[in-house]
């Protein structure tokens, strides 16, 4: 495969490397640990028409140069034209710590095909993907969900919509055929998917999947499936509590999940507010609360994700809110943000808060978080392009990798 060298955007210059420290997540805990923040761009895409989106990568240890692990990234190509038009899976890799990448190539397992729903053959794409190791299994494990769309490429309501997954194999650095989990029967399932969530890997090899549903004559709905994997079959197990919202809005998306210590961190997408709750056995959790500073100011995320970076001494959110002189990005979705979070009050440090990625006029809040290792974690994303004109303000379709360097181990990574 031809590989190529990419250095370090120059136009993140001044954002590159910075040392920080948070304050400690408690008064009787350890200090939260130190952090050096880089940045780069090791790809961009951007020819007026299409870009891509939902950058996320996935380890496979051992798997790169000279017993490094393997980094996959995954992304969506995004057409300008329509809301969330998406017509290919594209990936990358670097096996050298991203130093280098191999050249971004469509996966054609993971392309759009047809499918005849309700006697109409229509165009079916799999998006929101995020592939994570899965230790039990020693597997690179990817989900998503399934976007319908008309005959004319249009996304109209109701759809049915099923998790997706796949499996990639670093052997022949492909990915498997497109399988969707099974659900229980019943219409309450006929419009779910775990687009956008991270997932929960347990000891015993089971996944904790949150994932958002839509059942008939509601809005959406957020619950954590169990699910088995047996011989690259991901099987559901049971669900937990449902968790709903009478706001007058769409509901709940995107919740995102973590277990820091003993407990279950889950944050969830709303359009006025993101939330955050708790539970202790990953299922079932407490009422849900919006997202605050810590001296009780809203967060100012809205109608967007938020994901969990952790460290054994410390809990962190990335996020993207308001209040940011960023009136002109849509939805204020950039720059993305990164401060640590106390675990018992569930409120954001103010203090502790830098900016990941700085905004360029296009919006940020589709992004990923992947351990790298011990030491290095990352946060992965690419400019969204839309509306037309963003890219009066610098942007220009990069896929960006925000590294995070810890200055102790991560004693909560495994890879093996």
């Amino acid at each position: 495969m031809r590989r190529r060298r990419f250095l370090t955007n120059s136009l993140v210059a001044g954002v590159s490397l910075l040392n920080s420290r948070p304050a400690s997540r408690s008064a009787a805990a350890s200090p939260a640990p130190g952090m050096r923040l880089g940045l780069d761009s090791p790809a961009r895409f951007f020819d007026g028409e299409h870009f891509w989106c939902h950058g996320r990568a996935g380890i496979v240890p051992g798997a790169g140069r000279i017993g490094l692990p393997r980094e996959v990234m995954t992304m969506n190509t995004m057409e300008m034209a329509g809301s969330d038009v998406f017509k290919a899976m594209v990936d990358l890799h670097t096996d050298d710590l991203g130093k280098t990448w191999s050249e971004p190539r469509e996966v054609a397992a993971l392309a759009p095909r047809t499918e005849t729903i309700d006697g109409v053959e229509r165009p079916v794409a799999v998006s929101d993907f995020w592939p994570r190791w899965h230790r039990a299994s020693r597997a690179l494990l990817g989900t998503g969900h399934t976007v319908v769309y008309t005959p004319e490429w249009k996304v109209e309501a109701p759809r049915p919509r099923h998790t997706a997954y796949s499996w990639y194999d670093p052997g022949r650095d492909g990915w498997s055929a497109l399988e969707k989990l099974e659900m229980p029967s019943g219409a309450r399932c006929s419009d779910a998917g775990a687009g956008c969530t991270q997932r929960c890997d347990e000891p015993d090899g089971t996944i904790l999947l949150p994932c958002y549903f839509r059942p008939p004559g509601s809005n959406a709905r957020v619950t954590v499936l169990r699910c088995r994997v047996a011989e690259r079959k991901l099987t559901f197990v049971e669900a937990g509590r449902e968790i709903a919202i009478d706001d007058g809005t769409r509901g709940l998306h995107e919740p995102s999940l973590v277990k820091f210590g003993e407990t279950y961190y889950l944050t969830i997408r709303n359009d006025k507010l993101g939330f955050v709750t708790t539970s202790r056995d990953g299922l079932n959790y407490e009422p849900i609360r919006p997202w605050t500073f810590d001296d009780g100011a809203d967060l100012g995320n809205y109608n967007t994700q938020q994901h969990w970076v952790m460290h054994s001494d410390g809990l962190f959110l990335a996020y993207t809110r308001r209040g940011a002189n960023n009136d002109h990005v849509f939805r204020h979705r950039a720059p993305l943000f990164l401060a640590q979070v106390d675990p018992e009050k569930l409120h954001v440090m103010r203090a502790t808060e830098r900016i990941l990625v700085p905004q360029r006029g296009a919006r940020l809040g589709n992004f990923g978080v992947t351990d790298l290792s011990r030491d290095e974690t990352w946060v992965t994303v690419n400019e969204w392009m839309q509306p037309r004109g963003c890219e009066k303000y610098g942007s220009d379709g990069s896929l960006f990798v925000a590294r995070i360097q810890w200055d102790r181990p991560n004693e909560s990574f495994v890879d093996v």
